[in-house]
C-alpha cells in the first residue's frame, strides 16, 4: 500500500502511494509471493524494509490496520518510509557493532544506536517530523569511521560513487576497496575478491557475483545478494542467506534498461 513503483524490468505494473497492489488479498497476503519472479515483479523479491512495517503496524500504531480505520491510511503511509530508513541505520548500527576491529568506537555506536532505537518509538506525529537525512549524516560519520578501522592497513582502492555499470571485473582484486554506493549494476564480478569491501549502498542489480568472494564485507544486506546473480561458489557474509534464484541463469540489464527501472520511486541509495 505505501510505496509506489513503476514499471520497469523490475516491476511489471505502475503504482501509486497509497494504492493497493493489485496482488494483494485480503488477508494482507500476495497471491502471486511463490511466483514474482515469473510474474515480472523481481522488485519486490529484494525489497526489505528491515522491519519498519512490522514496527509501524504493532508499534506505532498498535495494531490498528488501515483497513481497520481508514482515518489512519494518510499517517501511517507518511512514516513508515521515515521509519524504515531508522531501521535501516539500526542495522548498520548493530552490525558496526559487532566488528572487533570497531572496539574503539563501540560506545559511540551503542549510543548512536540507542538514540536512532528511541526515535522509532515516537508517536506518529513525532516520526512525521524527524530529520532523516540528519539521522543518516549523523550515524555515516560513525560508519565512516568503522570502514577505516576495519580496512586499516589494507585499505583498497577507492570507488565510492562510481560509475561501474557493466564493468568488466573479473577477477579483480578490490579486498578492502570502498565502493559505497558505487554503481555496479550489471557489472561482470566473477571471481573478484571483496573481502573487507565496504559495500554500503552500492546497486549491484544483475552484476555477477559467481565465484567471488565477499567474505567480510562491509555493509552489504540481503536485498544486495538478493538483487544480483551468483552461484554455489560465491563465498558471502554468515549473516546472509544464498538466494533461491541463483541457480537459474539472469539476463544482465543493458546500461540504459538499469539507468531507467528498478527501484521503487523516491527510493535511495547510500554513499
Amino acid at each position: 500500500m505505501a510505496l509506489p513503483f513503476s514499471a520497469s524490468a523490475d516491476f511489471a505494473a505502475d503504482k501509486d502511494a497509497g494504492q493497493p497492489c493489485g496482488h494483494l488479498r485480503d488477508d494482507f497476503r500476495c497471491s502471486i509471493h511463490d511466483r514474482l519472479r515469473q510474474s515480472g515483479f523481481a522488485g519486490c523479491t529484494v525489497f526489505d524494509c528491515f522491519g519498519a512495517g512490522q514496527k509501524v503496524s504493532q508499534v506505532t500504531f498498535e495494531g490498528t490496520s488501515w483497513r481497520e480505520a481508514p482515518g489512519t491510511a494518510r499517517r501511517m503511509y507518511s512514516v513508515f518510509p521515515v521509519m524504515r530508513q531508522l531501521h535501516e541505520l539500526l542495522w548498520y548500527l548493530a552490525e558496526a557493532l559487532a566488528l572487533d576491529a570497531a572496539r574503539p568506537v563501540h560506545a559511540e555506536l551503542a549510543e548512536a544506536l540507542a538514540a536512532t532505537e528511541r526515535l522509532t518509538l515516537r508517536s506518529a506525529g513525532e516520526l512525521e517530523k524527524v530529520d532523516v537525512e540528519a539521522e543518516r549524516v549523523r550515524v555515516n560519520t560513525l560508519l565512516l569511521r568503522v570502514s577505516e578501522l576495519v580496512r586499516a592497513g589494507r585499505a583498497g582502492k577507492d570507488h565510492r560513487g562510481a560509475d561501474l555499470i557493466g564493468a568488466r571485473l573479473s577477477g579483480a582484486d578490490l579486498r578492502a576497496a570502498s565502493l559505497r554506493g558505487a554503481y555496479l549494476i550489471g557489472a561482470d564480478l566473477r571471481g573478484a575478491d571483496l573481502r573487507q569491501a565496504d559495500l554500503i549502498g552500492a546497486d549491484l542489480r544483475g552484476a555477477d557475483l559467481s565465484g567471488a568472494d565477499l567474505d567480510g564485507a562491509l555493509f552489504l544486506t540481503q536485498p544486495q545478494i538478493d538483487s544480483a546473480s551468483g552461484d554455489g561458489a560465491t563465498r558471502l557474509p554468515a549473516a546472509l542467506t544464498r538466494p533461491a534464484h541463483w541457480s537459474a541463469p539472469q539476463e544482465r540489464p543493458s546500461r540504459t534498461r538499469a539507468r531507467g527501472g528498478g527501484r521503487a520511486r523516491g527510493a535511495g541509495r547510500r554513499r
